[in-house]
């Protein structure tokens, strides 16, 4: 099954079903109104859910309409908690080795994981809207899951069925103001400024065989300003989904709605590209001693997509223009 929420009135939009090639949509107000009902409300609207996507797969909906990307919102346009991992080792290995930074003790068998700002997701074609160009701007594709209520303590063998949707999304990161946030251990605020979600989000079910050992085994095809930039696999990822949220729930309860992110996607063979500048530019410091690309500028657009087994649309894609918060050029 494939939802999405539509832009209205209000900030959480209108939830409607999608078809599975992203041509299609209907209303599924009669069901629930909103992505964070659903979530809340799961076990007792997935049926009849279920049940409008697959009528609308079969063409028999009278009242289904085109679906229009431009109009969405991020499939939950607020959450109560971003919980956003770095579970691909080769990111992190890169980033130490170009900043001779000290390795983090027990990286490979605790996760890593950061909680940023869940109120005011943006959608796939809003701009980026930073107040510098000298804040450093990156893009970070990535994955993500998108849990009913899990339990304080909850165990991964048990969080696997606390999964209900996956998406989509490029975790947009100023990196001249990281630095001194990691340095006083207290996370992240000005550097995690925003993040943008690609238009869909589906069931496990529907990546079929690419769903495996609860992670995304895809790849996520990123263009900056139109070109290649990178398509690293899902499948890399150290820690499967399953031991992020269990990490996220040693000590609270994660409410319905909680998104986990997955952390920037990165393999270990460099010809798969990268999903984010910052590695690039950290491989580019290992070979030549210095970096030699620079960070997003005004105007620039970024461009992420991923495809099912057979090549189709799942998400529906990330497009979006970095613009000068206030209007300036």
């Amino acid at each position: 099954m494939k939802l999405a929420t539509l832009r209205n009135e209000t900030p959480d939009g209108r939830l409607v079903i999608v078809s599975r090639d992203l041509s299609m949509a209907v209303d599924a107000g009669s069901i629930v109104p909103t992505m964070q009902q659903a979530i809340e409300q799961w076990d007792s609207v997935v049926d009849e859910l279920q049940k409008r996507y697959d009528g609308l797969n079969e063409k028999v909906l009278a009242d289904s309409f085109e679906f229009d990307p431009s109009l969405a919102l991020a499939p939950l346009p607020r959450a109560w908690q971003w919980l956003d991992g770095s579970c691909f080792l080769a990111h992190g290995e890169r980033m130490q080795r170009a900043f001779h930074l000290e390795p983090i003790d027990n990286a490979d068998t605790i996760p890593l994981m950061y909680q940023g700002a869940g109120d005011n997701f943006l959608g796939p074609r809003e701009d980026i809207l930073v107040p510098s160009a000298a804040h450093g701007i990156d893009f970070e594709g990535e994955f993500a899951v998108l849990v009913d209520e899990v339990p304080m303590g909850c165990s991964a063998e048990q969080a696997v069925g606390h999964i209900k949707l996956i998406m989509q999304l490029n975790d947009i990161s100023l990196r001249s103001l990281a630095p001194r946030e990691m340095k006083t251990g207290f996370g992240f605020v000005q550097a995690k400024a925003q993040t943008s979600f690609a238009p869909v989000a589906v069931t496990p079910d529907e990546l079929a065989g690419a769903w495996r050992d609860v992670r995304i085994h895809l790849p996520l095809n990123v263009e900056w300003n139109d070109k290649w930039f990178g398509s690293p696999n899902g499948g890399e990822m150290h820690f499967g989904f399953d031991k992020l949220i269990a990490h996220a729930a040693l000590t609270r309860t994660l409410g319905a709605g909680t998104v986990i992110g997955s952390g920037t996607v990165s393999n270990a063979n460099t010809g798969d590209g990268a999903a984010c500048i910052s590695e690039k530019r950290a491989l580019e410091m290992v070979e030549y001693g210095e970096p030699r690309t620079g960070y997003m500028q005004f105007g620039d657009q970024v461009h992420m997509e991923a495809f099912d087994l057979e090549g189709k649309p799942l998400f529906g894609a990330i497009t979006q223009r970095v613009r000068a918060y206030g209007g300036q050029p």
